[in-house]
C-alpha cells in the first residue's frame, strides 16, 4: 500500500500540471512551445524552486511544513539524472498541494501564487 503522503503527492502533481496548464494557455503560442513551457515548469527542479521560495517566505503553517517534511521522508529513489533532494523537494511540494486541493482550495491558490508568480505575456 503506497504511503498516505505520496498519494498526496501523485494527486499534488496532477493539480500543479493543470494549475501550469492554466497559466500557460492564457499566452498566445504555438502548441509545442505550449507544451516545452508546461514540462519545463512542472519539472521536479522546477518544483523543487517552488517549494524553497515557500519556505524561503515562511508562507508555511506548521502542518502544512508537517505535511512537506513527511513526503521529503517518504520520496523513494529518483530517477537516475535526478538530485535525491530535488526529488525529495519536488515530492514535498506535491505531496502539499495534494494536501490543500482536499482540504482548503482557497489556500491552495494562495500557496500557488506565492510559490509561482503568474506568467507575463
Amino acid at each position: 500500500m503506497p504511503h498516505p503522503t505520496l498519494s498526496l503527492a501523485y494527486l499534488g502533481d496532477a493539480v500543479y500540471e493543470l494549475y501550469v496548464r492554466g497559466q500557460e494557455a492564457t499566452l498566445p503560442q504555438a502548441p509545442h512551445l505550449y507544451r516545452q513551457a508546461v514540462v519545463a515548469r512542472v519539472r521536479a527542479e522546477a518544483q523543487a524552486l517552488c517549494l524553497e521560495a515557500l519556505l524561503a517566505g515562511a508562507h508555511l503553517t506548521a502542518p502544512e511544513r508537517d505535511i512537506v517534511r513527511r513526503a521529503r521522508n517518504a520520496a523513494g529513489k529518483p530517477a537516475r539524472r535526478l538530485d535525491p533532494e530535488i526529488y525529495q523537494k519536488a515530492t514535498g511540494f506535491e505531496a502539499l498541494l495534494g494536501y490543500l486541493y482536499l482540504s482548503d482550495p482557497v489556500r491552495l491558490q494562495a500557496v500557488l501564487a506565492w510559490s509561482h508568480p503568474p506568467v507575463s505575456p
